[in-house]
């Protein structure tokens, strides 16, 4: 049995051998959706406290004008491109 690193060496120097377009990109598409699942994995749960008291401390910027509306920030992400 190899160990990891083997393993991905030898999955990397098969990857380079591949002249399909279509192939490559099936494993961007699985490459990009296996990075989603593992950032979502090392998620973790906030407590009831947790969750309070970001609702409070979010309460109190909208009172205090802290805030960005949708409108703004989607014109402002317009800009980004």
């Amino acid at each position: 049995m190899m160990n990891i690193e083997a393993r991905k060496i030898e999955f990397v120097q098969e990857f380079f051998k591949l002249q399909s377009e279509k192939s490559i990109s099936k494993f961007e598409k699985l490459l990009k959706k296996e990075k989603e699942h593992n950032s979502l994995d090392n998620v973790e749960p906030m407590t009831s406290v947790e969750l309070n008291a970001r609702i409070d401390k979010s309460l109190q910027d909208s009172k205090s004008g802290k805030l960005t509306e949708a409108n703004d920030l989607l014109a402002e992400i317009e800009k980004w491109n």
